[in-house]
């Protein structure tokens, strides 16, 4: 992942002390991917025990071993870094989602959308200004079609993440639009992409910035007016397992909705079943008619 100008692969982790806990971010080459939900359990990943493992990693189609893994997880954790110190430095203020809404109702402050066209064309907020800092890759080279077919089978089947690229013009895209002496509220989906906007943003002079801890993904509807088809929570998610309604985001909708809400999941999944049987059985009667006919 090339961000800020830097090459990353590997996870963050934080302690529980700090606004950035439990969240994980993972690069191959210049694509950035958010491996889990940063609030769920499973994404607790050390940087001492990532590194400790050091097996290798395909990046961009190729094997990288223990040497360039632990560079490009020293280069992370020195982001991560500088993150912090613009947070306990106040350089960046926190808000929560709720606080961020209220922020924007009550005080009209921006609010600077960062996500990729993927998840802000599934949900975004009423009024806000979109403009990506990864968006996702549509080029067709040699190179983008190796690090999308790595992506899919890396997990892109299961978890929907696609491989995104960096905008270069990031900084300019924002300057054209928001001055830099406006109270700006930054917000991506899980909380990560919109710190690094951040810190390239006070960088080029903005001081008046706001971080929404968590992002879209701690966001509860009320909490902003949204527009598009989904909630807010779950427009990050996607692939087979948002097909079949395995992820948390719609576990958590569910504890809500009851039974009706599950019934749709399970009836999707007992049709991945039949008709997986349906092939199995096709392909057994398929073998002796081909069989047959070459006979004839």
């Amino acid at each position: 992942m090339e961000l800020l100008g830097h090459n990353f692969t590997g996870s963050l982790a934080i302690p529980s002390s700090n606004p950035l806990r439990r969240s994980s971010l993972c690069g191959r080459g210049p694509t950035l991917f958010l491996r889990s939900n940063p609030f769920s359990p499973h994404s607790r990943r050390s940087f001492r025990s990532h590194s400790h493992k050091a097996e290798p990693i395909l990046v961009m189609g190729a094997m990288v071993g223990e040497e360039e893994e632990t560079k490009q997880a020293k280069e992370m954790a020195a982001a991560r870094k500088r993150w912090e110190t613009l947070i306990r430095e106040q350089k960046v203020k926190v808000l929560t989602p709720k606080e961020a809404g209220y922020a924007i109702q009550l005080s009209y402050k921006t609010l600077l959308d960062v996500r990729p066209s993927n998840e802000h064309n599934k949900a975004r907020v009423k009024g806000s200004t979109w403009i990506p800092i990864f968006d996702v890759d549509n080029t067709f080279d040699v190179g983008s079609l190796s690090r999308k077919i790595t992506n899919y089978v890396m997990g892109g089947w299961w978890s929907g993440s696609r491989t995104l690229t960096y905008d270069k013009s990031f900084i300019s895209k924002v300057e054209e639009k928001i001055p830099k002496d406006s109270d700006l509220i930054v917000v991506c989906q899980k909380g990560l992409r919109s710190l690094a906007a951040c810190e390239q943003l006070y960088n080029a002079g903005y001081r008046n910035l706001f971080w929404v801890q968590g992002g879209l993904d701690a966001a509860e509807e009320e909490d902003f007016q949204r527009e598009g088809p989904q909630s807010f929570k779950l427009a990050g998610i996607g692939g087979v397992s948002e097909f079949l309604g395995w992820t948390d985001q719609q576990r958590a909708v569910a504890a809500k909705e009851g039974w009706g809400y599950r019934l749709v999941f399970t009836g999707r999944l007992l049709g991945l079943i039949l008709l997986a049987d349906a092939l199995f059985l096709g392909a057994q009667r398929l073998g002796p008619l081909l069989e047959e006919l070459r006979s004839h």
